[in-house]
């Protein structure tokens, strides 16, 4: 396979994914801001917008956090770069480009939802269809998903895609946790209120973990259970040891068609071995903010061996 094709599909799905994430980022801010006053409900949209890594950008435009404005930013505003219509014209240009590596169905799927996108997002979303814009942007990727699973051979362009995806989530559910830390919570006064429990919860909405970790944990909101459940249980789909385990089989599958091991393989191997002898205690001890930091650089470094690897682009 060519370099410039396995970068194709490896940044088609890392965009579908960050596309969808931010989708549910926004579902879990919506959700909050519904149930605020005016006051609090500016502050989910600035937490929102910072969680996005989207605040330098969007200050630069408005002076205020409503909702209107927030979501209007991030999904269609044709100065942000990281908008929702952006991303998704990203994924379906590499999908063009990879256009020979992906089955017929994953193309419809993409070239279909890009078209609904594109004529949704055309003009400014208020408050009767951001929630239809938010549906359509997460069944997009549901689609494509779907496509993929049920269509594509286990070869390589299978698990170029996977790679993509998972080294995305992966990362988009460390800088969810991180930010908590750092932005969502305004003061230590707030641990253990109605609002800190309210804040977790959104950080279970915005990774779609309510309903699975309820189910665990017998609907009890604590920040120890969900730290755990999105760094440890290797059970949700979307926790980071299930991302690992993931990204490993993926690149381990990579290793074996091309026959012969790269630099992410080892790479993987060293993260593999780092997290899998973790326990929550520890992770705490040495401090979330600092595990967080050192698992997304590892991160990084996993994404970057891999282009370097299969010589992206060349």
């Amino acid at each position: 396979m060519l370099g410039r094709t396995a970068n194709g599909l490896f940044w088609m799905f890392r965009y579908l994914e960050r596309v969808e994430n931010t989708a549910r980022l926004l579902d879990a801010g919506l959700r909050m801001a519904l149930t605020r006053d005016s006051v609090t409900a500016e502050e989910e949209w600035r937490s929102v917008i910072s969680t996005a890594g989207q605040k330098r950008g969007y200050e630069a435009k408005h002076g205020t956090y409503t909702g209107v404005q927030a979501w209007n930013y991030i999904l269609r505003d044709r100065e942000n770069p990281a908008s929702v219509t952006e991303m998704f014209n990203q994924v379906r240009t590499n999908a063009r480009l990879a256009r020979n590596a992906i089955s017929g169905e994953v193309w419809e799927a993409i070239n279909e939802s890009w078209m609904e996108i594109r004529d949704l997002l055309s003009r400014p979303v208020g408050q009767n269809h951001v929630g239809e814009a938010i549906a359509m942007v997460r069944r997009a990727g549901t689609l494509a998903h779907g496509a993929m699973t049920g269509s594509m051979l286990r070869d390589e362009s299978f698990h170029f895609a996977r790679a993509g995806t998972f080294i995305e989530r992966f990362d988009s559910t460390s800088r969810i946790l991180d930010i908590k830390y750092y932005l969502l919570l305004p003061s230590l006064s707030y641990v253990g209120s109605s609002l800190d429990t309210g804040q977790w919860d959104t950080v279970l909405r915005s990774v779609s973990g309510d309903r699975a970790y309820r189910w665990i944990n017998a609907g009890n909101i604590d920040a120890r259970g969900i730290v755990e459940f999105l760094v440890l249980d290797d059970r949700f789909p979307r926790s980071l040891a299930f991302c690992q385990s993931a990204l490993r089989q993926n690149l381990a599958a990579l290793a074996r068609i091309h026959g012969h091991e790269g630099r992410s393989n080892e790479l993987m191997r060293q993260a593999d071995t780092q997290l899998s002898s973790l326990t929550i205690e520890e992770i705490f001890e040495m401090g979330l903010h600092q595990f967080l930091l050192e698992f997304m650089a590892s991160n990084a470094r996993i994404a970057a061996a891999i282009g370097e690897d299969y010589r992206f682009l060349r």
